[in-house]
């Protein structure tokens, strides 16, 4: 990856972020964790979190998000006219990797319950 690539990688992902905190009212719940853009910086892929209680309810607001890209990508082309040529095409990739460590650490958290729960061997 070029240093041009990964400079305008990281000011999408900031632009994007920004947006999703300021001007998109349910995007409260969604983090953006990443951004890549394609060598031609046509095409940026944004992966983002979404929290929630329920799996139901992240998939719910991740499918809100997708609706709402034509929109932000309008406010990200009004935010970086000057700074490219033409605005990238967003693609919204779900990130599951903070789920995945909450998952981890309940069950880190059940094992180590456990232990303390068992008579120790050697006494």
């Amino acid at each position: 990856m070029t240093v041009r690539v990964q400079r305008v990688s990281r000011m999408l992902q900031r632009e994007i972020a920004d947006i999703l905190a300021r001007e998109v009212d349910e995007a409260h719940m969604i983090t953006v964790t990443e951004a890549r853009v394609t060598r031609d910086l046509s095409i940026v892929e944004v992966h983002v979190s979404v929290f929630g209680s329920t799996a139901e309810q992240r998939a719910d607001t991740f499918r809100l998000l997708q609706r709402r890209t034509a929109y932000i990508r309008g406010l990200l082309g009004r935010r970086i006219r000057h700074q490219l040529r033409a605005v990238p095409t967003v693609h919204f990739q779900l990130d599951e990797s903070p789920e995945s460590v909450r998952r981890m650490d309940a069950l880190f958290d059940q094992i180590r319950k456990e232990r303390r729960m068992r008579p120790d061997p050697l006494a």
